[in-house]
């Protein structure tokens, strides 16, 4: 295998980090540990198979782990700053919002709109990629769209432990 089809990928891999952890730091980490993975099991890969789409694999499944193992982050309300908080530039503050309701959407639905959004797979790499079914890769993304344009309308977020569940008539 060309190294350079493996750097090729560094920064879609970047990227996609990137909005998976809101944290550049996390993200190179998370890149990082990536790669080492794929160096490691590189006799894994099949040669013509979509290097991209296992990359990517094995970048969620590292990010998941990490999110298993890691402890309950703190919360602050923002309401209860709100005053605290200097005005913010309407474009910036727009990003930020987004950023933060992306953020709040769970792992899987998050993990599911970014990969279609920002590395602009199709459905049948995203199936791959998560090892879900094509229909569940379909619910996910219809789940986190609805949920992220709530939330960016200002909906609160679910209660901690719950699942945002909304009555049907």
């Amino acid at each position: 295998m060309d190294s350079r089809a493996l750097i090729d990928q560094i920064p879609s891999l970047r990227r996609y980090a990137r909005a998976l952890t809101g944290d550049a730091w996390a993200a190179d980490d998370l890149v990082q540990d990536t790669l080492e993975r794929a160096c490691r099991k590189w006799q894994l890969w099949i040669v013509g198979s979509d290097l991209r789409a296992w990359l990517f694999t094995i970048m969620h499944n590292v990010f998941a782990s990490q999110v298993r193992r890691a402890p309950p982050r703190a919360t602050v309300d923002i309401e209860e700053i709100a005053t605290q908080l200097p005005d913010a530039d309407g474009a910036r503050d727009r990003a930020i919002d987004m950023q933060r309701c992306l953020l709040l959407l769970p792992e899987e639905q998050r993990a599911a709109l970014l990969l279609v959004a920002l590395e602009d797979m199709s459905y049948a790499q995203l199936s791959r990629v998560l090892n879900v079914p094509l229909g569940t890769v379909m619910s996910r993304l219809a789940r986190a769209r609805v949920r992220l344009q709530d939330l960016m309308e200002g909906a609160p977020p679910p209660a901690a432990g719950r699942p945002g569940l909304r009555r049907l008539k």
